[in-house]
């Protein structure tokens, strides 16, 4: 943690600030190892957190680092971290206008600028990376329980029941990712062509292509990954497709070194696609960045800037969705630089 607060303040002091108020829980995480309701604060000659009465036992067992004090009751952290900041020109992700202006009445040069954070982030540390590669190993094995659960005739929502129940056995937990109802999606036949779809009641049918995409969370930091299943014997058709989609990412990771530019990743994915043809199909970007965000930075996409740097966790996943019959998607979780997280298979699986 100590390095941490160092390559911290080290950011903060190069953007011309003295110190760093944390209030996204993703962010006093990362500087503090505790994640709750609190704000916290870092300075050259403080590293303090502000916490309700209820959260401040597990925020002195959890962040041993830091000093830890009760905010007053009724009155939020966000005044009492004003007033511990006093005088300090602070850079934060504070982004409600009344808590930055309450900040700014106490420390007038505190600023809303997350950019610190961003950029110690992005680069994993060697905790950081062992996380990320333990919660990748058991979301391989919810694929394996995946490939014994599926079958014709079982509904989406039911598989996607089951798998959740598994991965709470495994401590592997919900996201929080806002923008889908699900952090893991079993999608099947045409429901499979929408990159977010729900889980419903359809029943699979022979001959559906079943996209299975699972991004939870284990000790903080997530893996994204996902593999495309069929039931029975794969239509033909949908089958050259998943041989294009599986080349595809396998150019992707190839590309995926450090030094590389992040576009060239995605062009390297792209390119497997248009070749075959099927270029109009593939309708998102390659990928992101992951951590204690599903999405973060780098972005792994046609205008991407920037370049890979080793122990950045990415994803590679590139996709063909054909609108009301199928979609096929593979996706890995990427530690530039090191060896493969996932083992499961990228072999087309027929069950």
């Amino acid at each position: 943690m100590d390095g941490r607060k160092r390559r911290l303040l080290g950011r903060a002091k190069r953007a011309g600030f003295g110190g760093l108020a944390a209030l996204e829980p993703e962010n006093l995480f990362y500087m503090t190892g505790f994640w709750g309701e609190a704000a916290g604060l870092l300075t050259p000659e403080k590293s303090l957190i502000i916490a309700p009465g209820l959260e401040v036992p597990r925020a002195r067992a959890e962040a041993p680092g830091f000093e830890v004090v009760e905010a007053p009751r009724g009155s939020g952290v966000v005044p009492a971290l004003a007033r511990a900041a006093a005088g300090a020109r602070l850079c934060t992700d504070c982004r409600g206008h009344a808590d930055l202006a309450a900040l700014r009445r106490r420390s007038p040069g505190a600023a809303y600028l997350p950019a610190p954070f961003e950029e110690c982030r992005v680069v994993k540390d060697a905790g950081e990376a062992r996380a990320i590669s333990a919660a990748s190993r058991l979301v391989d094995e919810l694929f394996g329980d995946c490939a014994g659960l599926l079958r014709e005739g079982g509904r989406e929502s039911e598989l996607q029941s089951e798998l959740m129940a598994r991965a709470a056995a495994l401590g592997l937990h919900d996201t929080g990712y806002r923008h889908t109802l699900n952090p893991l999606i079993v999608a099947g036949g045409p429901n499979g062509a929408l990159p977010h779809a729900q889980p419903g009641p359809r029943r699979f049918r022979r001959g559906d292509m079943v996209v299975v995409d699972i991004t939870l969370r284990r000790a903080g930091y997530i893996s994204d990954a996902t593999r495309t299943f069929a039931v029975g014997r794969a239509p033909r058709e949908a089958a050259e497709s998943y041989a294009v989609v599986k080349e595809s990412q396998r150019a992707g990771l190839r590309a995926a070194r450090a030094g590389a530019s992040c576009s060239s990743v995605d062009a390297a994915c792209r390119g497997v696609i248009e070749e075959s043809g099927r270029g109009p199909l593939f309708i998102h970007s390659t990928g992101h960045g992951v951590g204690l965000e599903v999405h973060e930075a780098p972005a792994i996409s046609p205008g991407a800037r920037g370049r890979l740097q080793r122990n950045m966790a990415i994803t590679v996943e590139p996709g063909v969705y054909v609108e009301g019959s199928y979609g096929i998607r593979i996706e890995d979780t990427v530690l530039v630089g090191s060896r493969p997280l996932h083992r499961f298979t990228k072999d087309l699986v027929e069950v």
